[in-house]
Order: structure tokens, then sequence, then C-alpha cells
């Protein structure tokens, strides 16, 4: 189950109130290294901008992809093991704005994990070590480690090694 911190809003909905939440300034200077990052061809430098600009916890040899979008609002609330690959257009969210509320929740994907490409990753979802996480999947719930998991709604097809 998905860990989210609720607060709910008045008057419009949530998003039209985004920058009473975070800084635009923030949400900018985020924007333009994201940006950045997924048209960077060099896995270093990407990890170096997620780690020391981004604020996220980044472990060795974790490899993203071309074109990942991960969250500009609350990149620092994004936690990845070491040697992980994250695929190609895979989108990774620790904010969701709703109507009448906002839901903000920690990413922690484990170590060694394989995450397909075109995939989304829902704010507040543990992924453990060795899982690996099919194309084109929607990540709503927390996935065991060792588990081969895919679809949307997503399914597991293996669990345990």
């Amino acid at each position: 189950m998905r860990q989210t911190e609720r607060y709910p809003v008045d008057g419009p909905n949530a998003l039209w109130q985004i920058y009473r939440t975070v800084s635009k300034w923030k949400a900018v200077r985020n924007f333009i290294f994201i940006q950045f990052t997924r048209y960077c061809p060099s896995l270093p430098v990407k990890n170096w901008i997620y780690r020391h600009v981004l604020g996220m916890k980044v472990g060795e040899h974790t490899a993203f992809a071309l074109m990942v979008m991960v969250d500009v609002f609350f990149p620092e609330r994004i936690y990845i093991g070491t040697n992980t690959i994250i695929g190609y257009n895979t989108t990774i969210l620790a904010h969701e704005y709703l109507t009448k509320e906002y839901r903000l929740g920690d990413v922690r994907i484990g170590s060694n994990v394989m995450v397909g490409a075109n995939s989304t990753i829902l704010p507040g979802v543990t992924i453990g070590d060795n899982a690996v996480i099919g194309a084109g999947s929607v990540v709503h719930k927390d996935v065991p480690p060792n588990s081969f998991v895919a679809g949307n709604p997503l399914q597991t097809i293996r669990e345990g090694k």
C-alpha cells in the first residue's frame, strides 16, 4: 500500500495552489536541471545532478536512461539504491495534486532493480531489491523484493527467485 501524506485544500483545485506548497524558484531551477538530465548521455553527470542539485539519494552505478522524468517539485523524496536501471521515458512522482487535496510520498527503489521503459512510479511506493518492473507499467503499490511485476493495473508475474 502506498504511504502518502494528505493535505486538504480550500478553494480552487490543489494544482492552482502549487506555489503555496513549493517555491516557484525551486520549481524553475529543478525543471531546468531535469530537462538537461533527460537528454544528457553521461550517466555520471546525470547522477551528480540528481544527488547534488536535486537532492535525490542515488546509489552507485544506478543508470537513468534518456528521457527519464523525475518529480520536479519534490525530487528530494526519491531514493534509489545501487546498480539500478530506470528505463527510457519513465516518470517518478513524489507528489499528486487532486481537486480537494494534494498528497506527498517518498519513493523508494531498491538496489539491482530494473524498471522497464515508459513506466510510471507513483508517490509513496517502495520497490524492493532485485525487482523487475515490466515496460509500460503503472506502479501504484509496493513491489516485494525479487518480484517481476507488470501492467496497468500492476500485476505480479513472479514472486521470489
